[in-house]
């Protein structure tokens, strides 16, 4: 579990930060990249040996599902790791981290689609919206994605982060520089989580799934904003701060 988990925050890590890089690239006026899991993908594959480091980073992402399935059976570290609460977050997370590994493996294996986030999300809407109750599912999902977002917002700006790290082990300059990376990336991350929420919510009141948005969207409508480009800039730097953050608990993290 030790290796699994460790290897699956090193993955989230890389994605985050090229996520970010992409976005402020984005920013810059570079409108051909993609911002989203499939243009990091993308650019990762571009480098040399980039198919071995998609291939890596699928791996490690699939560490991480299984390292949270672990905390759903068998309990996560430190106090309380067993609670019930505790283990149903650990579900959730393992269903989403099995969803994204299986994207980023299949796209190493060849399968890749040349869909954005941005259609897949309207795309998903559309069908949903066919169920006989599929805009209140809609809606749900939105209100959902919301609430994550404030939450994961919460617990970075609280540092709830902290009781899961080897403090002992860092030094003071250390300590101080992973408390920025998880404040400001936790933010910035669950900012985007709130946004796309916002989204959701939106395209199920107007029953209209073009107003869906994927992660890509998601960060442009930030530099629609009064603010400008500085915004897109503002929150992609932070997506790469929660990427160097991942990378910290990798390093840190108590298992």
């Amino acid at each position: 579990m030790n290796v699994l988990a460790r290897a699956g925050l090193t993955a989230r890590g890389v994605v985050y930060v090229l996520v970010g890089a992409l976005a402020v690239q984005v920013a810059l006026d570079d409108k051909g990249k993609q911002a989203d899991r499939g243009g990091a993908l993308t650019e990762l594959a571009e480098q040399p040996f980039g198919a071995l480091f998609v291939w890596t980073v699928g791996i490690g992402l699939a560490a991480m599902a299984l390292w949270r399935l672990s905390e759903a059976v068998l309990g996560a570290a430190g106090p309380g790791g067993r609670d019930t609460s505790k283990r149903l977050l650990a579900g959730v997370r393992f269903v989403f981290y099995s969803f994204v590994a299986v994207s980023v493996i299949s796209f190493a294996a060849g399968r890749k689609s040349s869909d954005s986030s941005d259609k897949q999300s309207k795309d998903a809407t559309a069908r949903v919206f066919d169920l006989p109750v599929g805009r209140w599912l809609v809606a749900l999902v939105g209100v959902v994605i919301v609430g994550a977002g404030v939450w994961i917002a919460a617990r970075a700006v609280k540092r709830e982060y902290r009781k899961h790290l080897k403090l002992s082990r860092m030094s003071q300059p250390t300590e101080n520089a992973v408390d920025l990376l998880g404040v400001v990336g936790g933010v910035s991350r669950g900012v985007v989580f709130f946004a796309a929420g916002c989204f959701a919510v939106t395209a199920a009141v107007k029953y209209d799934p073009g107003k869906a948005k994927g992660l890509d969207d998601t960060l442009r409508t930030f530099a629609d904003t009064s603010a400008g480009p500085l915004l897109l800039v503002a929150i992609a730097v932070g997506l790469v701060l929660f990427g160097l953050f991942s990378f910290a608990m990798a390093r840190w993290r108590k298992v």
